[in-house]
């Protein structure tokens, strides 16, 4: 009798523990759920400024045909993306697409001034700020449950009931600031060397001595 509740003891115990962990991995993973609905909406705003912001300087840069068509078919792509690591890369195409354009609207002082232009670029970015912090939550999100997954005791179970490693949403470099460009910065200014100065004159030859008999 006494061999019979230990055993079953140690069922419930170990039922506990698996229950326990199962909960854990799905709060895990609801919460890596949630934080990529919170850049997806960021990014489908960042998809409908995009074409307002390419019309608003065609108006102004109408011969920058390939400028527009690159970042329209960065958009298109980024778009269609699916998955974490497709859409990053696609993202970061579509930010060094965005970055050609802003540097054509920098030839076009009429178009910098352009009261649409700023409040799109103000507003796109204020999107690529959010974009990034939900990036850096959603990427810590996954860095925990990929570690929770591979460490003891959850390993144990993981696999048996589907608990995967999750893809990071990574940026490069280049494309984690905002790609809008400010236009209120003064040109950099090259330092030059300071001048030489100016060479001592050539000092005086000596006197020469007095001829003999010559008056002191």
């Amino acid at each position: 009798m006494t061999a019979v509740l230990i055993i079953v003891g140690l069922i419930v115990i170990l039922a506990i523990i698996v229950m326990v962990l199962y909960n854990g991995l799905v709060k895990l993973r609801n919460r890596i759920e949630n934080a990529w609905a919170q850049i997806d909406v960021q990014l489908k705003r960042r998809y409908d400024l995009i074409p307002n912001l390419v019309e608003t300087v065609k108006g102004y840069a109408a011969h920058e045909a390939g400028t527009f068509e690159a970042v329209t078919q960065a958009r298109n792509m980024a778009v269609n993306a699916e998955g974490p690591a497709a859409q990053a890369e696609a993202e970061n195409v579509l930010s060094g697409a965005l970055k050609s354009l802003f540097a054509v609207s920098e030839a076009y002082p009429d178009l910098k001034a352009n009261q649409n232009f700023l409040n799109l670029q103000e507003e796109l970015t204020g999107t690529e700020g959010r974009i990034a912090y939900a990036r850096q939550f959603y990427n810590d999100s996954v860095f925990k449950y990929n570690t929770k997954i591979q460490t003891f005791p959850a390993v144990l179970i993981a696999g048996m009931l589907r608990f995967t490693a999750r893809e990071y949403f990574e940026a490069e470099d280049e494309a984690r600031g905002p790609v809008a460009v400010s236009f209120n910065d003064p040109p950099p200014v090259t330092p030059t060397a300071p001048a030489a100065a100016p060479a001592a004159p050539p000092a005086a030859p000596p006197a020469a001595p007095p001829a003999p008999g010559a008056p002191s």
